[in-house]
C-alpha cells in the first residue's frame, strides 16, 4: 500500500461520519479511529515485515459535528434490519468503496427517500471514488423499503445501501 493511498483513506475517514475504519490486504493492515477530539490515529501494520514493525500518524482536523446516535443497520457480518425476513425485499449494493451522497449536490433534494417508487433504471444514489461521481441505479422496480447509510457516509464495496421491496 502506498503512502499517497493511505492519505486518501484518512481523507475520506476525515470527512465521514464514521469514527473508526479498519483494512487488512495482503498482509497489511491499517486501521483509523477518530478520538473525541476529532484527531485521526492511524496505524499500519505489515506482516511480511517484523511483526511488530507499526507506523503511528495524528492528524489534526475539527471535531466533527455532534449528531443524533443512529443504530448501525449494516455489519461485517451482514445485514441487521428487521425485515420480517420477507424474501421480497432487494438489496442495492454498493459497487465500490467511495462516500455515499444521497443528493446530486447538497442544495438538491435526494434521488429517493422511504416510499419512492423506483424502476431498474432510477438513479438512487452517488457513490464518489477518487473525485468521480458514480450514479448507483436501482436495478429493480419496486419501492424504497429502507435507506441503510447516511448522506456522507464512507461505503465498502459490496455493502448494503438501500432496501427496495420488489414488485
Amino acid at each position: 500500500m502506498k503512502i499517497q493511498e493511505i492519505r486518501e483513506i484518512i481523507k475520506l475517514v476525515d470527512g465521514s461520519s464514521i469514527d473508526e475504519f479498519s483494512y487488512e490486504f495482503e498482509g497489511v493492515k491499517v486501521k483509523m479511529k477518530k478520538n473525541g477530539s476529532g484527531q485521526i490515529q492511524q496505524t499500519s501494520t505489515s506482516t511480511d515485515q517484523a511483526p511488530q514493525a507499526q507506523k503511528t500518524v495524528e492528524t489534526n482536523a475539527p471535531a466533527p459535528a455532534k449528531e443524533p446516535q443512529v443504530e448501525t443497520l449494516v455489519s461485517s457480518e451482514g445485514l441487521e434490519v428487521s425485515t420480517d425476513n420477507n424474501t421480497d425485499y432487494h438489496k442495492i449494493l454498493s459497487p465500490m468503496v467511495g462516500t455515499f451522497y444521497e443528493s446530486p449536490s447538497p442544495d438538491e433534494a435526494p434521488y429517493v427517500q422511504v416510499g419512492t417508487k423506483v424502476s431498474a433504471d432510477h438513479v438512487v444514489c452517488i457513490v464518489e471514488a477518487m473525485k468521480l461521481f458514480n450514479e448507483i441505479e436501482a436495478e429493480v422496480d419496486g419501492e424504497i423499503a429502507e435507506i441503510l447509510v447516511k448522506d456522507g457516509q464512507l461505503v465498502e464495496y459490496g455493502q448494503p445501501l438501500f432496501l427496495v421491496k420488489a414488485n
